[in-house]
Formats: structure tokens, C-alpha cells, sequence
């Protein structure tokens, strides 16, 4: 069987296996469809919360921004690694101590404000958006490639698919739907590395071979460093970012996991505190896995790059990248009119430079080229074979392969020349990642709809039944709006995702980490501290991305900071706002105080604290 064939074996499995637990899972009553009836095993909500976790970004981006970045892309790595250590120390267990379904639930009661919800409740719905449309556009890339679709219309199907089990089953269906989903991702995403460490290095280990020597006795990444110094570019190991700009975004990452309403809700599923505490655990080995895989996979597909694609006439380039050029995420332009491939340092290929970053050996953006067509709608050819690009871009430029980043860990078994099924299975996994985070992020705007929203504010006598039918309304108007974000996504994958994080670090996070241990912390500081906040991060990015893209250049960043790590400014003037404003109006109730301290300190502490002294 070839490539497609495999796929739709391997992936319509997999579709199969996902429906049918759906099905079986079927939420009867409000509290299956919010949090599962509470009744998920750490095990499994620890495998469910993993596969939450790791979305689109994680599994098909990740990996494809260190290939390009190198160590620049290590932020990354740290700040999405480090987020969830810090959930799941600092806040799941209050959280799920506290027992409410949704964020906004906790902060309306723990401010006892309805201004506080409501602000809340949009910031919930704003992040979880944002968050989706990076997971929508990741299925649309894994269709277009492997099931031979316009990229738009891969986005279609997996609208439908999310549509029927996150409509139908609610959480408990998503939370068993995810636990499969877990299973098939971290299973696609270590075999071709497995493959790949030991075809390059004879160590089927990758988080060891990647430090090690080649079939060949040199270094791996020795090797990498080479190869890019001798086309001009700088070293893989080497820092090029600004120290702040590292800072702010591995700090806007890390932070902002803490704050992000999809993950939160999960620890919500398990019955105890101490199962939270223990789901977490779980959910960090199970993260582990992939995240100690990605920079392997990274060096590998990088230098499979070099190494298949070097600067080559275009009728000897190998024929993953004709396969490729089909779903325009890879094309080629002859500047120079000579036949040949040229990897150049110095310049960018599309029509919009601000999306890429001058001195890539390849130009990655969000979207893919426009190529010119004749009349029968067939694209043009150009006198190599190439496709003609319509947004001509500087032909000064001498780079002029296009490969979007978002394409390498689907692409790498291919370009290593792996078997047919392990390409096929990339795809299912790809997808698995995609589709668990997106029903969490549906499941964030549904409940942030029917339940806070409607329920606790607008109609608080609407019976269950009807509570019901409205969360299932409100995820699929939530599913349709993805797919529009998805058919146009803002930037490539993971930077779409480093916005969100972004955004809830600027406004999630202070509220709830001054809610849990600050007793004199009130609703009009934490109203202020949010609102300033996502204002703030929301305005510079959209300054930089869609307003003034021309300008989205290190030097033109306020003190060089980039619009993914603009949320850590944005959560420090949370703070700068939320605690004065808080020490100088009214103090929450003796109630609200009480709450607090009943959230952070174990009944019957202070009588144990007496008899031992």
C-alpha cells in the first residue's frame, strides 16, 4: 500500500476508535457534560490532561520551530515544560479544593462578584479561541498532505469530527475520547525518532542520540553546525534572540499554561484533591515523553533537510518535495533563473517579509504561497518544473525555498525515507493532537456559555435539560467559529498558541494566584488587573501582527520584545494595577476570607499546630 492508502487505514481507525467511545460515553446530565460526573482515575485523567495538553503546537510545531530556530526555539521547550510543573504544584489542588466547574465560577465566588465572572468569562472565551484556531489549522495541514485536500477543506473534516464527540459526549466523552487520543499521539510521535536515532546514531534512544556521534564517528550536532556554517548561516547551538526576549516569552509561556481555562477544568474530573495531585503527576510523565523527544526529532529532520535538499538542480531534488509543493507548504522559486535550489541566509520568499525572519534558510509563514494558474486552474509551471508564484516577492532576495515550519515532523519520515505506514501514522498522531486540545478548548467556551454565563448570571432557574441543550448549542457555534479561525489562522501554529499563553498569563494568572493566597485580594482589583492586562498584550500584538506587520522586527519591539513574549509585561502590569487598586478599596467579606483560607490550609490545621506546640 502507499502513503494514502496507509493513511486512511491508519487514521479511519483511529476516527472509529474515537466515535465509538463517544458514543459509549454519551453525557446524560450537566455534571458528565462539565467535569465527567468527577468519577475519571488519576491514570486516566493524568493520560487525558496529557493529550490536552500537548496540542497542535506541541506535536506538529515544536519540534518544527527548533529545527528552524535552534536554540532560540528552546524557549519553547522550557516554557510550556515548566507551566505545567508550576499548574500542577501551585494551583490544581486549590483549585479542585475550591470544587467549582470552570474558572469563571471561581472567580465569581471568590471575588463574590458578578463583574468579576463576566470579565472572566470573556477572557475565557477570547484565549480559548485564539488557542483553537491553531489547533484547527494543524488538522488542516495533516488532511491537505496525506488525504490529498485543498488545506481549507482538511479543516471542514475536522470541524465534523469535533462536532459529533464533543457535542455529543461533553467531557466524559472528551476525557475517554482523549485517553486514546494520548495513546496514538506519544506512539506516532516516538516511533520515527526511534527510527531515526538508531538509522542515524545506532542509539534507538533518541533523548541520548542526540548527543552522540553519527554512523560516522562525528557528532550529531557538530555535524548541524557545519553543514549550516557552510551555507552561511550561524550556528544550531547558538543563542540569537535578545536575553529579555528569551526571558519574556519562556516566562509568558510558563505562566500562562497556569492560567489556561482548558487545562484548569480537567482537575475538576477527579474525584479528590488528592486525585489532582496525583493526575498531575501522571499528566507531567506522560508530557515528559514527547517534550524530551522534540529537540531529537528537530536535529533530525533539520539535517534530513540539508542533506536531501542541498543546493540541487530542481529535476534532482527528491520526491517528498514535489509530493509536498501539492499542498503548497513547500515551494520553490527560481530567482536567478537557473534550475538550481538555493539556500541563502539574508532575505525572505513570500509576499509579506514581516512573517518570517531574515537569515532562515528557509522562509516560514502562516499561510501557504499563491501559486499562478491558467485557465483550466491548473498552476503554472515555470521553465524547471517549478510552480509559478504569484505574490512575486524581492527577487534580490537569494533564498528561494518556502517550507513551512509547521510541516516538518509530518515531513521527516519522508524525507528519511522511513516506510509508508510509520508516514501514515505521523498523520494519526498529528491529528490525535490536534483534536484533543480542541474539544478541551470547545468544552471552555461551552460551559464559559451555558454555564456561566446563562446559568449563574442570566437564568439561574433554567432547568438541567435545558442547560444541556444550550452547552451543546454553544459548542457547536463554538466548532464553526473555530473552523473559520482555522481556514484563516493569524500566524503558523505554534506562534497562534504563544499568543494565547500569552493572553492568559496577562489575565488569568495574577487573578488566581492573588485569589488563592491573598486573603485582602478584592473583585475590583482583580476586574482591574484582568482588564489592563489582556488590553494590553491584545493591543501590542495585534499592533505588530496585523496593523503593522512591516514593523514586526526585534528593532521596532518596545525594549526587543516579540508579541509571543509580550504577555509577561502584560501579567506584570496585572499585578501593578491589581494590588494597589485592591489595598485601596473596601476588603472582601469575613466570608470570602474564610473561603480562602479554607482552600489552603487542611481542616483541623490549627489544632494540630496547638497540641504539637
Amino acid at each position: 500500500m502507499d502513503v494514502q492508502a496507509w493513511t486512511f487505514v491508519i487514521v479511519g481507525l483511529t476516527f472509529a476508535l474515537y466515535i465509538g467511545i463517544a458514543i459509549r460515553s454519551r453525557a446524560g446530565s450537566t455534571g458528565e457534560f462539565y467535569v465527567a460526573g468527577k468519577g475519571v482515575s488519576p491514570l486516566a485523567n493524568g493520560m487525558a490532561t496529557a493529550a490536552d495538553w500537548m496540542s497542535a503546537a506541541s506535536f506538529i510545531s515544536m519540534a518544527g520551530i527548533i529545527a528552524f530556530e535552534g536554540m532560540d526555539g528552546s524557549v519553547y521547550l522550557m516554557g510550556w515544560t515548566g507551566g505545567y510543573v508550576l499548574l500542577a504544584l501551585l494551583l490544581a489542588p486549590y483549585l479542585r479544593k475550591f470544587g467549582k466547574f470552570t474558572v469563571p465560577d471561581f472567580m465569581g465566588d471568590r471575588y463574590a462578584s458578578q463583574y468579576a465572572r463576566l470579565v472572566a468569562i470573556i477572557c475565557a472565551i477570547f484565549i480559548s479561541f485564539t488557542y483553537v484556531a491553531g489547533q484547527m489549522r494543524g488538522v488542516g495541514v495533516v488532511f491537505s498532505r496525506f488525504l490529498e485536500v485543498d488545506i481549507n477543506l482538511g479543516v471542514v473534516i475536522g470541524m465534523g469530527l469535533v462536532f459529533f464527540y464533543a457535542v455529543l459526549g461533553g467531557m466524559k466523552g472528551i476525557t475517554y475520547t482523549q485517553v486514546a487520543q494520548y495513546c496514538v499521539l506519544i506512539f506516532a510521535y516516538t516511533v520515527p525518532a526511534v527510527f531515526l536515532a538508531f538509522m542515524v546514531t545506532g542509539n534507538p534512544v533518541p533523548q541520548t542520540a542526540l548527543g552522540g556521534m553519527d554512523t560516522e564517528g562525528v557528532g550529531l550536532l557538530d555535524k548541524l553546525n557545519g553543514m549550516l556554517l557552510d551555507l552561511g548561516f550561524g550556528e544550531y547551538t547558538e543563542y540569537t534572540k535578545s536575553p529579555l526576549d528569551v526571558v519574556c516569552i519562556t516566562a509568558a509561556l510558563m505562566l500562562g499554561t497556569a492560567g489556561l481555562p482548558h487545562v484548569i477544568i480537567r482537575f475538576y474530573t477527579v474525584k479528590t484533591v488528592r486525585g489532582a495531585r496525583s493526575s498531575a503527576g501522571w499528566a507531567l510523565l506522560f508530557i515528559a515523553i514527547l517534550y524530551t523527544t522534540a529537540p531529537a526529532i528537530a536535529v533530525f529532520a533539520r539535517t534530513n533537510l540539508l542533506a536531501t535538499v542541498p543546493n540541487v538542480p530542481y529535476a534532482e531534488a527528491p520526491s517528498w518535495l514535489g509530493t509536498w509543493e501539492d499542498t503548497g507548504l513547500v515551494a520553490w522559486l527560481d530567482k536567478n533563473h537557473d534550475g538550481v535550489i538555493q539556500h541563502a541566509p539574508g532575505g525572505v520568499f513570500a509576499s509579506s517579509p514581516a512573517n518570517g525572519e531574515a537569515g532562515s534558510i528557509d522562509a516560514v509563514y502562516s499561510k501557504k504561497p499563491v501559486f499562478r494558474l491558467d485557465d483550466a486552474g491548473e498552476s503554472v509551471r515555470g521553465d524547471h518544473g517549478e510552480r509559478a508564484v504569484s505574490n512575486v516577492p524581492d527577487l534580490s532576495n537569494p533564498n528561494e525555498l518556502h517550507v513551512d515550519r509547521d510541516i516538518m515532523v509530518l515531513a521527516n519520515p519522508e524525507i528519511s525515507g522511513l516506510p509508508d505506514w510509520v508516514v501514515a501514522l505521523v498523520a494519526a498522531g498529528g491529528l490525535a493532537a490536534a483534536l484533543s486540545t480542541a474539544a478541551g478548548l470547545l468544552m471552555v467556551i461551552s460551559s464559559a456559555v451555558s454555564h456561566d454565563l446563562f446559568k449563574r448570571m442570566i437564568s439561574p432557574d433554567i432547568t438541567e435539560k435545558s442547560e444541556l441543550r444550550l452547552a451543546r448549542f454553544a459548542a457547536a457555534i463554538a466548532v464553526l467559529f473555530a473552523g473559520y479561525l482555522g481556514v484563516n489562522p493569524p500566524d503558523y501554529v505554534a506562534a497562534v498558541v504563544a499568543f494565547a499563553f500569552g493572553l492568559a498569563a496577562s489575565s488569568f494568572f495574577p487573578a488566581i494566584l492573588l485569589g488563592i493566597f491573598w486573603k485582602r485580594m478584592n473583585a475590583a482589583g482583580a476586574v482591574s488587573g484582568m482588564l489592563v492586562g489582556i488590553i494590553f498584550t491584545t493591543a501590542y500584538i495585534i499592533w505588530f501582527k496585523f496593523m503593522h506587520a512591516e514593523l514586526n522586527t526585534p528593532g521596532n519591539w518596545w525594549f526587543g520584545i516579540s508579541p509571543e513574549g509580550i504577555g509577561t509585561i502584560g501579567m506584570l502590569l496585572n499585578f501593578a494595577i491589581a494590588i494597589p487598586v485592591a489595598l485601596i478599596t473596601k476588603p472582601p467579606s469575613a466570608e470570602v476570607q474564610a473561603l480562602v483560607d479554607s482552600i489552603r490550609i487542611p481542616a483541623g490545621a490549627g489544632e494540630a499546630h496547638e497540641l504539637s506546640g
